[in-house]
């Protein structure tokens, strides 16, 4: 396993770390949970990060982590506990920060994240966006003093609301998922240069777009599903027919892709078993891709550089009852 200095923090953490929202109730079994974890471990990942709103991701991690002696990088956020959540309360803020230090069993979180800081409507964090101020940033340098949290973090989906909190210099990692893969390469646009402007460390979440590009869906995407634009759909076929010809797998291809793309510090793997994990570690071991398929991937990418009006935030492979947005 390789390791990577996460920005100006002075975290080294593995390349391939463990997201843990599959690490949950979502993920299955508690002892499929306590294998896939181990086994990451065993291969050298250093770095695990959750969130209360990943359901009981944090408790079974706690639990999992309690005879491990590994030195390891734990990351959760603020967000959604306790309920009604009230992100203008400063108290209420701290409670949460106590219960995941309780759920995770742990007396320091090393990094801390504001989750969805950049989505209007979800969580109303700031008293004025345009300066970046609000009760959690003065909770932050409290538990910072106080040695309760190492650093901080901004955790969110949006491409350009987020590297604008970037741009505040105020903190130290961001986390930016479904909008950097094979396909879909908005965060390139302002969240990779940004990060490297204010040397903050960068984590990729969801490379394979939650299962988009962990498998071929050559059926589906030849059916014309009516939630696939016809640009979306040409690009898939493309990429589909150009992993045949260079006969590369296409979540390894993805996970490759992401991880040794410059400026990335690590990337979270969703690995539900211990099975996953391997197949996640063997394909980090390859490296990177050649500069010769680096090149097709992004004319792939390129014909559709923007997600089309109304596409769905994770397209829903394997969701047979989706009709699209706002069907009645």
């Amino acid at each position: 396993m390789n390791y990577r200095t996460l920005g100006r923090t002075e975290l080294k953490v593995s390349e391939l770390s463990l997201g843990g929202l599959f690490v949950s109730a979502l993920g299955g079994e508690f002892e499929q949970s306590r294998g896939a974890v181990h086994r990451a471990i065993e291969l050298g990942v250093n770095y695990i990060d959750t969130a209360p709103g990943y359901l009981n991701s944090e408790e079974v991690l706690g639990k999992i982590l309690e005879d491990v002696d590994a030195p390891l990088i734990i990351s959760t956020k603020l967000g959604g506990r306790p309920q009604p959540f009230k992100p203008q309360d400063k108290a209420l803020l701290r409670e949460s920060v106590e219960e995941s230090l309780r759920l995770l069993k742990r007396n320091v979180i090393d990094i801390l994240m504001i989750h969805e800081p950049d989505r209007p409507g979800q969580y109303d964090w700031w008293k004025d966006i345009t300066t970046v101020e609000g009760p959690v940033l003065e909770l932050l340098d409290e538990l910072k003093k106080e040695g309760v949290i190492r650093y901080t973090g901004l955790g969110g989906t949006t491409a350009y609301e987020l590297a604008h909190l970037c741009r505040s210099g105020k903190f130290d990692v961001v986390l930016t998922a479904f909008n950097y893969s094979l396909l879909w390469r908005e965060a390139a646009i302002e969240i990779l240069p940004t990060a490297r402007e204010q040397n903050m460390g960068v984590v990729i979440g969801s490379p394979l777009q939650q299962g988009a590009l962990a498998k071929r869906w050559d059926a589906v995407v030849q059916a014309k599903p009516p939630w696939m634009s016809p640009p979306r759909r040409q690009q898939f076929l493309a990429l589909y027919r150009f992993l045949d010809e260079a006969g590369l797998q296409i979540a390894e291809t993805a996970l490759r892709f992401v991880l040794f793309t410059p400026g990335v510090s690590c990337v979270l793997m969703g690995a539900r078993s211990r099975l996953e994990v391997e197949a996640n570690y063997a394909a980090a071991q390859k490296g990177a891709l050649s500069a010769e398929i680096l090149k097709k991937l992004d004319e792939i990418a390129n014909m559709v550089p923007f997600r089309p009006y109304s596409e769905p935030f994770g397209l829903p492979f394997g969701y047979a009852g989706y009709r699209g947005p706002g069907a009645a």
